[in-house]
């Protein structure tokens, strides 16, 4: 574990090699909570990075596969409307962490948050369930890649592809956070022009422009139906949905390494509801207009198992030939992409936690590269398990890999609107103004607090599929899978209350730490808001959107 923090003064003050030095004013104060020093990361994420991330950077097998799986059991009404839900939810969380980033570009973004604004042990909780999901997801996002390299060729081990794409991961390593974003911004772009062309597809396609199948309009929403097995098939789409939206929260995490997140943070944060709205809500509607839920190959839409995507199989019901490859190339980029994040958000956070002495001290050890170099060798040895995919039980073994990380989006989602309202509170009770923010979320507190309870009716309905799921009698295995991240977080809270005797529930207001790593503040009166009224309403939709 770190050091105690009487032995921080024997450092010797880390070198800034990249970062501006914090005698400019850039920031306020040093974070007492550091116990372990570092050099700082590398800050060379541009604002065309920020951007991709937000837009793109999670697209992946969870949208373009797993969401074949929710159509099937919920019926398209439940997948739009759980999509619409999880979406909204997260508009807001992002809203929130986006105000919180642009103040404090500090490591580990959400994690320091809720550390200093909430709890410190519900941060160690949150912390280290972020960090063992991505460490879990890797492996399975590998074997996920060289799956869908069966679209074309099933006779090749996947274990050659996984060697391969291993290697890749490793060689963009080597060019830092600098290589991280130039290749999340090409993967995702390849990734929004595959979802837009499909959407324009799809609009032709149902509106009988291709194929034998004739218009179609809503007919499956009439026959076999919006909705299938009724209220538990409509809950069993939030953990689908959790898992395709997972990852959104990075662009809050790569704020300590953007070369100016005030400018660049606001932008990105604006473009999820882009991302929201026409990627997910868009592609999903029209997806359930043109494939009904009774497809006998949905049964199979699950993993990355991309020859069922419900993609694919609506190209194919249109009868198009090349299509379904040239889709199933945008399916491993986005496989690949999502690999590519796991590696930046496990990393990050467990630097993070080593900083505050809540991991080993070694963690924390940042290159002259600004590389978090142990915490990148660990998440690649962690890639290392996808060779289970040589195993005869690999989906045994993948599905409990998983459940670490299907229910803590949520955890941590939740956790963020949390830590959004704890920190207004102190920023009022000690006497600041909105109007200080260099950001503000555009649905403020309130936003936050329907974020908060909706994660939590989300993890409610989730425990209620798991006790008893769809199609299925209730069994211990099936509920541990889906919700074997739950004992996993209170283990943690709880061990970090032992081990730390700290016995509070909260950090009061007045106690906060508002100030440490905190931008400067520069107000003036000329840049006091105008006043809300409905007049001026639909003007302050569009600057928050645009």
């Amino acid at each position: 574990m770190a050091e105690s923090p009487e032995h921080t003064e024997e450092y010797k003050e880390p070198t800034n090699f990249n970062a501006r030095p914090e005698t400019n004013g850039d920031v306020e104060g040093r974070d007492h909570g550091i116990l372990v020093k570092a050099n700082p990361l590398s800050r060379e994420l541009q604002g065309r990075h920020m951007q991709m991330i937000a837009i793109g950077g999670a697209i992946g097998a969870g949208l373009f596969v797993g969401s074949g799986g929710a159509l099937e059991s919920g019926g398209p009404a439940s997948l739009v409307l759980g999509y619409i839900i999880v979406g909204s939810m997260l508009l807001c969380t992002v809203q929130a962490l986006g105000e919180l980033a642009v103040l404090f570009p500090v490591n580990g973004a959400f994690f320091t948050y809720i550390v200093r604004f909430v709890d410190p042990s519900l941060g160690f909780a949150v912390g280290w369930d972020y960090a063992i999901g991505w460490l879990t997801v890797l492996p399975f996002e590998l074997t996920a890649a060289g799956i869908t390299i069966r679209f074309w060729r099933d006779d090749l081990n996947v274990g050659i592809w996984i060697a391969v794409f291993l290697f890749l991961l490793c060689v963009i390593q080597i060019f830092g956070v600098r290589g991280y974003g130039e290749v999340e911004f090409i993967l995702s772009t390849i990734k929004i022009m595959g979802c837009i062309g499909f959407i324009i597809l799809a609009i032709v396609i149902d509106c009988g422009g291709v194929g034998n199948q004739g218009y179609l309009g809503a007919k499956y929403w009439h026959n076999p139906g919006a909705f299938n097995n009724g209220f538990r098939g409509f809950c069993s789409v939030f953990v689908v949905a959790a898992f395709a939206f997972g990852g959104t929260e990075l662009v809050g995490l790569a704020a300590a390494e953007a070369a100016n997140p005030r400018k660049s943070l606001p932008q990105a944060t604006k473009q999820v509801f882009w991302r929201i709205t026409l990627f997910y809500v868009l592609s999903l509607f029209l997806l359930g207009l043109i494939v009904p839920y009774t497809n006998p190959n949905l049964l199979n839409s699950t993993g990355a198992n991309s020859k069922y995507s419900p993609f694919v199989i609506a190209i194919r019901l249109a009868g198009i030939k090349a299509l379904p490859s040239i889709f199933n190339v945008i399916i491993t980029v986005s496989v690949i992409s999502v690999a590519n994040s796991c590696t930046f958000g496990s990393t990050r956070t467990m630097q993070a936690l080593a900083e505050r002495g809540m991991a080993p001290a070694f963690l924390a050890t940042v290159d002259k590269h600004g590389r978090p170099i142990w915490g990148v060798a660990i998440q690649l040895a962690f890639g290392l398990l996808a060779f289970i995919g040589e195993a005869k039980s690999e989906s045994t073994v993948f599905d409990w890999l998983l459940s670490l990380s299907g229910l803590s989006y949520f955890f941590v989602w939740g956790c963020i609107c949390l830590a959004h309202i704890r920190f207004r509170s102190a920023w009022k009770a000690q006497g600041h103004v909105k109007a200080e923010l260099p950001y503000e979320a555009i649905f403020g507190v309130v936003g936050s607090w329907y974020g908060f309870a909706l994660n939590i009716i989300c993890m409610i309905a989730t425990f209620y599929t798991a006790l008893y799921p769809v199609g299925a009698s209730p069994q211990a295995g099936a509920f541990f899978q889906t919700y074997l991240a739950g004992p996993i977080i209170v283990a943690l809270y709880v061990g970090w209350k032992l081990y730390s005797r700290i016995w509070t529930w909260y950090v009061p207001a007045h106690e906060m730490d508002i100030t440490s790593g905190r931008r400067s503040l520069e107000l003036d009166p000329d840049d006091m808001p105008p006043k809300k009224t409905w007049k001026n309403a639909p003007m302050r939709v569009v600057r928050a959107l645009f």
